[in-house]
């Protein structure tokens, strides 16, 4: 695939953005009007580095209201695309692209049209260029590419060709299959956005909402594989308009849309039978294990919640001031070293989850494919004697350990040989459920492309919590038997919980680990007699549920006596309660489902706000 992306994509000055585009690995860049206009160099210098940077200046855009429009209109439009020609020769670009007349003064007659693409089409034969013509999804007269080929078509001019774009197609539910109608010679150029369902006018949604392939809900591996059915093999490239994207970094949002792009080639390659352009999405099997990083001191506070939710420390590390502490399939490490990774991520951000652990079938496989995607591998010193763990970077800097499945239980027997306590029996956690990772509003997305574009996980959709101190943006991704979860959370609130844990934390992280149990009040009524430190849940929140569910006398006092939360729907139900926050940065939660597969949203309001009882002054 032939990878391209739009200046407009991209913050900051012309220059930086062809840079981070040439980093990223694009092969070339659409050049917006406004972009160029807005740069102090002119249009030949910034012709000249982007063939420096190895970039290809894929279309000129946007040029607009032109076929349909009345004298003095018409010719005033003749002559402004003819002194187009002379910057598209500096941008060293034969093709520009005519958007569809969204004028009022635009006239309804179709001959009219034809008889103007025919003419410009002259106009650029002459001058070497090439006319790609775009259905605008809000144009006046054209707003279906249905309608824009008919009219490439029936002029039937060499310079003449389509221009598609996913948004204008599926914002209208125009079919993908509709494409294979259009002769692969004419189709010029193919831009690509993906988009959140939402309801609203087509040009808000396009202006502010449009997001990269695999973040968005739309079927756009159908979409370019229809597109390659038909014979194209010339440029794809991301055109989007978003709010956060521009406010962005433009070297961030570069490395993830040529992500996104790979991605999209692997999934449209396989949609069509043909050779997969990577490995196959990552299979993780379960979480091995959560490490935390802390100081002596810190390790402490972490050791006693650890011991009071049941866990036991089983084993040191060979070498290592690293504990592993254990409970049913949970594996948690401490680690205290005083050099490494774990401890410089300690001093920067304080005692706090600092990597995850995750089992797959085949780590080599998912090595290769987490490559080809961008994603950064992490590689530190191993002694001789010790396993060199495959990692990558994660989130906020963490680290995401690629653990091999078979070898997993061997991992454990050399690397923690030291054996300390027996675990103890039975255990009554069991595995871990999920584990919550907050961030910048801003990273959501990219989180979002990271999990589902190398692992074969899914999205759920995006939720909006509310914090007694604003919104809260949450979307899960998990696998297909829910043994390996994540839920990612954002706000743009400065005060939500959300963005209260970045400020302290300083960055992104894991807040919280939800840890499963079969018995909700064995778990609860053991975490309490062992002094874990509960959420206190108030008192109007069982007389809802009450209400609302018809919940009989005894199963309410339990649940109001442990400050257990309940939510319930068509499925199944669900139990939850949290302990509060380690230094307020980590707390955790203890779940049991009997057939359900949420995350309890109905209740995540009511747990904001008493975690916002306890907020102190210096952080609130």
């Amino acid at each position: 695939m032939k990878t391209s992306i739009a200046s407009v994509c991209l913050s900051g000055p012309l220059v930086d953005k062809l840079q981070a585009a040439a980093n990223a690995g694009f092969g070339g860049m659409e050049i917006f009007e406004n972009d160029l206009i807005g740069a102090p160099q002119d249009a030949r210098t910034i012709g000249k580095m982007m063939r420096d940077l190895g970039l290809n200046c894929t279309i000129f855009q946007p040029f607009r209201d032109l076929e349909g429009m009345p004298e003095p209109q018409r010719s005033a439009a003749f002559a402004r695309m003819e002194r187009k020609f002379d910057i598209m020769d500096a941008l060293d670009t034969d093709l520009v692209l005519l958007c569809s007349n969204c004028s009022p003064a635009a006239l309804p007659e179709r001959q009219r049209m034809l008889d103007d693409l025919h003419e410009l089409g002259e106009l650029a034969a002459r001058h070497g260029k090439r006319i790609g013509y775009e259905a605008l999804a809000w144009g006046r007269q054209v707003n279906d590419h249905r309608d824009a080929w008919s009219l490439v078509r029936d002029v039937d001019h060499p310079s003449i060709g389509l221009v598609l774009d996913s948004f204008h197609s599926l914002s209208r539910d125009v079919p993908s299959s509709s494409i294979g109608d259009i002769r692969a010679e004419k189709l010029f150029f193919v831009q690509l956005a993906d988009a959140p369902s939402l309801s609203m006018d087509t040009l808000s949604w396009s202006r502010h909402f449009r997001v990269l392939p695999g973040q968005g809900d739309w079927p756009m591996a159908d979409y370019v594989a229809a597109i390659q059915r038909i014979g194209y093999d010339g440029w794809f490239s991301l055109e989007i308009f978003n709010d956060q994207f521009r406010a962005g970094a433009a070297a961030q949002l570069a490395v993830d849309g040529h992500r996104s792009l790979r991605f999209l080639e692997d999934e449209a390659a396989r949609a069509l039978g043909r050779t997969p352009a990577l490995p196959d999405r990552v299979t993780a099997i379960r979480t091995e294990f959560i490490e935390f990083a802390a100081s002596h001191e810190e390790a402490d506070e972490f050791a006693r919640y650890f011991g009071a939710l049941g866990f036991t420390p089983v084993a040191k590390h060979r070498n290592k001031d690293v504990m592993r502490w254990k409970q049913g399939e949970i594996n948690l490490v401490l680690n205290c070293e005083p050099d490494g990774h774990a401890h410089s991520y300690e001093v920067v951000h304080g005692g706090s989850v600092c990597a995850i652990g995750l089992s797959v079938t085949d780590k080599d496989a998912a090595l290769a494919r987490a490559e080809a995607l961008g994603i950064e591998r992490f590689e530190q010193a191993v002694a001789p004697d010790e396993w060199d763990i495959a990692s990558l970077r994660g989130l906020g800097g963490s680290l995401l350990y690629l653990v091999d499945a078979t070898r997993s239980e061997a991992m454990w027997a050399d690397e923690f040989p030291h054996r300390q306590e027996q675990e103890g029996a039975p255990s009554i956690l069991t595995r871990i459920d999920h584990v919550a990772q907050t961030m910048q509003q801003g990273e959501f997305l990219s989180c979002v492309l990271f999990y589902v574009s190398l692992f074969d996980m899914d999205r759920t959709a995006q939720l909006e919590i509310a914090d007694p101190m604003g919104l809260i943006y949450s979307q899960a991704v998990q696998n297909a038997d829910r043994s390996v979860r994540f839920t990612l959370n954002g706000s743009l609130a400065h005060q939500s919980l959300s963005s209260r844990f970045i400020r302290n934390y300083f960055g992104a992280g894991v807040q919280h680990i939800a840890l499963a149990t079969d018995d909700i009040f064995q778990a609860a009524e053991a975490a309490s007699a062992a002094g874990l430190p509960l959420l206190e849940i108030g008192p109007n929140y069982y007389d809802d549920i009450e209400a609302r569910f018809g919940l009989e006398p005894d199963m309410l006092e339990r649940l109001r006596a442990a400050n257990i939360l309940y939510d319930r729907d068509e499925q199944g139900e669900y139990f939850q309660f949290y302990s509060r926050a380690v230094a307020k940065r980590v707390f955790f939660e203890v779940v049991e489902r009997r057939d359900y597969d949420a995350f309890g949203a109905a209740n995540a309001a009511i747990r904001l706000s008493a975690q916002a009882s306890h907020r102190g002054p210096e952080w609130m």
